[in-house]
């Protein structure tokens, strides 16, 4: 550069000036202009001479220069456990031993640890999650998902429309068989809570930036209730005019919470606007297994907490307890400090295995009149002649599989009137027509709308923070609106995935792995089981570590 303004320049004169023009626009004065002009001397009487850096030998890291140093810190770390510090490699090193192993003089300073701690390619940063385990592989819920939720979906899976990556319908093959009469539209429910000041925290900040004072706390709260489809979206009419979102604020002194009842209502305006505006449809509505979704009638039968003997009679009457409720508005009831209000009802009667009506307590003209008769009377009237000599029920109710008649308790579960009893939403929304389906427990990763949520606060984030509850009620609108149908329905598809992975023996964690492996795909590969053991997760069916 030096050598081409001073030619360009034509004068003898420019020698110097040049020089040092060209050492400035480095950022850098005389001393670099002397050297400048003593290379390009060196160069005119030899082209070869070019300058050369000298060897940057003082920079290079104890880790590049003791090969070992590097694999010993790595697996002091790993010992230390997850929560590993800069620290733990100053007190590595400050060992005498591996001092004078690596021929260090002093020990090495927290400075020097904590780049060392970015060369071993540990970063400073949120601990990636992935979906919750909890429960998810429990022996329960897995005998649902594999033996209840499956197959209900592979029922009326044919019927329903599938979709590529580009939210396209894809044609359903032509031999695949398809019992009932209208196409299928599944509608998943769901309920997330927005906070008023839950913004983005991560961004590109200027060094100018300064802290600025910011709210205390999460802010005011907003609970949104929808239902979402891959066919149609959020659930609403054609014209928009009708909507199934519920807007809720949750809290003691604000709306309450969000009970049983206010469920059935959402479910109401779900299927009022289903069967007014998609008639020529078969809606199945989906709700996880929530408490408040899979209440029962206050009288239905229940094994829980019966005793083996009938009730003594210094024992309160053995029921079901049930909120009280307001004669006039049918809310429910709070007492003075919050909580609700509880009024204990007999439960209902049970079925025999003849179909004639069995009562759980001994009824009038009998000694004992309205008292619980007990699990093991009730079971020998239902023909197990040896249910006195059984225990209630096994240590904490965790009987091993595959006994069913290891104790009264498991024996009442597995009664069929007590097993297949309806919730209240299940007999609400047949009454009208539509199915209900539940999710396994722990299974979030089965429902569509949590992706849709996840969305929408993404979105959410980015508008101007506000403690105002109109902002923050407008904004959770737009988020919610902004969640393109496209996604809705890539959604849907790995939602599917999932599905595909559980049918084919997978546990969660191999799940996980195929659903984003394949991600592009609809159904797993035919090459899935090889694909697992490369990965060393093991095959489908194996134990999971998580």
């Amino acid at each position: 550069m030096f050598l081409a303004a001073y030619v360009r320049s034509g004068s003898a004169a420019g020698w110097g000036s040049q020089s040092l023009q060209t050492a400035v626009a480095y950022q850098k004065g005389p001393a670099r202009a002397r050297l400048l002009r003593r290379w390009t001397r060196s160069f005119l009487a030899d082209r070869h001479a070019l300058p050369v850096p000298l060897a940057n030998t003082w920079t290079i890291s104890l880790l590049d220069r003791q090969s070992d140093l590097k694999e010993a810190i790595c697996e002091h770390l790993q010992a230390m456990g997850k929560y590993v510090r800069a620290v733990d490699i100053v007190h590595f090193m400050a060992d005498p031993a591996n001092m004078v192993r690596y021929g260090l003089t002093k020990a090495v300073c927290l400075s020097t640890a904590q780049s060392w701690m970015h060369a071993l390619e540990y970063r400073w940063t949120k601990v990636p999650s992935g979906q919750f385990v909890d429960g998810h592989e429990r022996v329960d819920v897995v005998n649902y998902r594999q033996s209840r939720f499956l197959p209900e979906m592979a029922r009326s899976d044919p019927h329903a429309r599938q979709w590529d990556r580009e939210g396209n319908a894809v044609p359903a093959p032509a031999n695949v068989a398809r019992p009932l009469e209208k196409p299928v539209v599944y509608w998943w429910h769901d309920e997330s809570v927005f906070y008023a000041h839950d913004r983005r925290q991560t961004r590109w900040v200027h060094k100018s930036e300064k802290a600025v004072p910011r709210a205390k706390g999460e802010g005011a709260s907003l609970m949104v209730a929808d239902f979402v489809s891959a066919d149609y979206g959020w659930l609403r009419s054609p014209d928009g005019k009708e909507s199934a979102r519920v807007l809720f604020k949750p809290g003691k002194n604000r709306d309450g919470y969000f009970t049983h009842e206010e469920i059935l209502t959402h479910a109401t305006t779900a299927m009022d606007i289903l069967q007014h505006h998609f008639p020529h449809e078969h809606h199945i509505l989906i709700f996880d297994n929530a408490p408040t979704h899979l209440k029962r009638a206050a009288d239905a039968l229940s094994a829980r907490h019966m005793s083996k003997f009938p009730t003594q009679a210094d024992k309160p009457l053995f029921g079901v307890e049930t909120n009280v409720h307001d004669p006039a508005t049918g809310k429910a009831v709070y007492a003075s400090d919050g909580k609700l209000l509880k009024t204990k009802v007999r439960m209902g009667d049970g079925r025999l295995p003849n179909g004639e009506r069995q009562s759980l307590y001994y009824e009038e003209g009998h000694p004992r009149e309205g008292v619980f008769r007990g699990m093991a009377e009730l079971l020998e009237e239902r023909g197990y002649e040896n249910a006195r000599k059984l225990p209630a029920q096994c240590p904490e109710f965790k009987c091993k599989p595959p006994a069913i008649d290891c104790c009264c308790r498991r024996l009442m579960f597995n009664q069929p009137d007590f097993r297949d009893v309806e919730t209240l939403l299940e007999t609400h929304c047949k009454a009208r027509g539509v199915e209900v389906l539940f999710l396994p427990k722990f299974h979030c990763e089965l429902n569509c709308i949590e992706q849709c949520w996840g969305h929408a606060k993404r979105t959410y984030r980015k508008f101007p923070p506000s403690s105002a509850e109109a902002d923050l009620q407008k904004n959770v609108v737009a988020a919610l609106d902004s969640v393109p149908l496209v996604s809705i329905r890539r959604f849907y598809t790995r939602a599917h995935r999932f599905m595909d992975a559980y049918r084919r023996g997978l546990n969660g964690k191999q799940a996980a792995w195929a659903a984003k492996k394949y991600r592009s795909h609809r159904v797993l590969p035919e090459s899935l089981l090889n694909d697992l053991d490369e990965a060393g997760l093991g095959a489908p069916g194996s134990s999971s570590s998580d």
